[in-house]
């Protein structure tokens, strides 16, 4: 049976924390189907919280490091949904 996982993350401070979630990123680039990245900006302001989601394929083994990875940054927040095919 296959899996899917969509993985979403919230950072409180992706000013912060964009780099170490970006290295992560390019660690498991193979991992990555497809990613979609938002955070609020106005004309104002650009907030300083960003949200990014995550389709993963692959060895759920290595999905379930690299969500460890992911919490170990302090300042993000994971939740995952798994589709099994």
């Amino acid at each position: 049976m296959k899996e899917i996982r969509i993985i979403g993350l919230l950072i409180s401070d992706r000013i912060k924390e964009a780099g170490r979630v970006q290295e992560l990123l390019t660690e498991y680039a193979c991992l990555i189907k497809s990613r979609l990245g938002f955070h609020e900006v106005s004309e104002d302001v650009c907030s300083r919280i960003g949200v990014i989601l995550l389709q993963l394929v692959g060895d759920p083994e290595e999905f379930e490091r690299f969500e460890e990875k992911l919490k170990e940054i302090g300042g993000v927040e994971v939740q995952h949904m798994i589709f099994k095919t």
